[in-house]
């Protein structure tokens, strides 16, 4: 009993988002407040982008990261956990894979980021995933309010744009009114934004998720200040060559959990990953040499990641 909502501890995670708000209409308020601040475009210094499938943690002090952010969140749920004391905060882009695993590292790594600071609360918000048809989004909803009731600890709810507050409609399909969020590691503050920049290594990271890949990967390393990705490997995927031949719109339907409302590079991007899946067949092999991750570091004149050369 460790889920605390609207400031009351509970002794089951609701079973869907209509509930929740239902039962706290508090989140109603807290989710048009985010919803009345404009939609930020952010640049890539100072950013630290997580991907599908990936969480990253950092700390105030960090002066490698400024913001955390991740978008493309269709039927996806971003995850950002703040210890109100320390300003330890941690984000994930879920989509229904290791959820549980994830969840109990967000806690544990921002625990352990906030030791020997003021007390405080560990904060929940999340944000994403719509009412959509497949009812893919108020799964992934509950199992993550599922995994973060088991922990050990308080956990305080205090935003959930989800489901049908994260929903608008047109033209009689639903879509998603948030993509994307960023996270001000400073101050805390939470707000809409898109990143044109998601970082080095995009088609490698994509890859490993459309394969199959069912982990969570920790990216990013804030006592070094280094973005680590990998080592990790996939089978080879089978048809790759056809499938690059195929039209956008197959494309679509076929490799999306929504394809009505997906943002205009998401064929584009799946089309990349693809050629690079064709091209590295092998990534233990041909990619992640002699096992080793791939380093970046923020260089400090163009405030962008680089890779460190072995």
């Amino acid at each position: 009993m460790v889920l605390v909502l609207s400031g009351v501890l509970q002794e089951d995670p609701p079973p869907d988002s209509h509930t929740l708000f239902q039962n706290h209409p508090i989140y109603k308020d807290t989710v048009s407040q985010l919803l009345s601040v404009p939609t930020k475009v952010v640049g890539p210094v100072g950013l630290l982008y997580v991907q599908q499938r990936e969480l990253a943690v950092t700390v105030p002090h960090d002066k490698n990261v400024t913001i955390l952010g991740s978008d493309d969140a269709t039927t996806c749920i971003i995850v950002v956990l703040r210890h109100s004391g320390s300003g330890a905060v941690a984000m994930a882009h879920l989509d229904g894979c290791g959820t549980e695993d994830c969840v109990s590292t967000l806690v544990q790594r921002v625990q352990e980021a906030a030791l020997g600071y003021p007390e405080g609360r560990l904060e929940l918000q999340l944000v994403g995933g719509f009412s959509d048809a497949r009812n893919y989004s108020e799964t992934l909803f509950y199992n993550i309010m599922y995994a973060f009731h088991r922990q050990l600890v308080e956990i305080d709810l205090t935003l959930a744009c989800v489901g049908e507050l994260n929903t608008t409609v047109r033209n009689n399909i639903h879509w998603p009114i948030l993509y994307g969020v960023g996270m001000n590691v400073k101050t805390g503050e939470l707000f809409p934004a898109t990143f044109p920049d998601k970082g080095p290594d995009q088609a490698l990271r994509y890859a490993r998720h459309l394969t199959g890949g069912q982990q969570v990967l920790d990216v990013y390393d804030c006592n070094l200040g280094l973005l680590r990705i990998g080592p990790f490997n996939y089978d080879p995927l089978r048809g790759v060559d056809l499938w690059l031949e195929q039209t956008d719109e197959f494309i679509l339907q076929h490799l999306s959990t929504s394809p009505e409302v997906e943002p205009p590079h998401f064929v584009m991007q799946i089309r990349a990953t693809l050629k690079y899946i064709q091209d590295h067949p092998f990534p233990a092999v041909t990619v992640f040499r002699d096992n080793r991750p791939h380093y970046y570091r923020r260089d400090e004149n163009s405030g962008q990641w680089t890779p460190i050369r072995y």
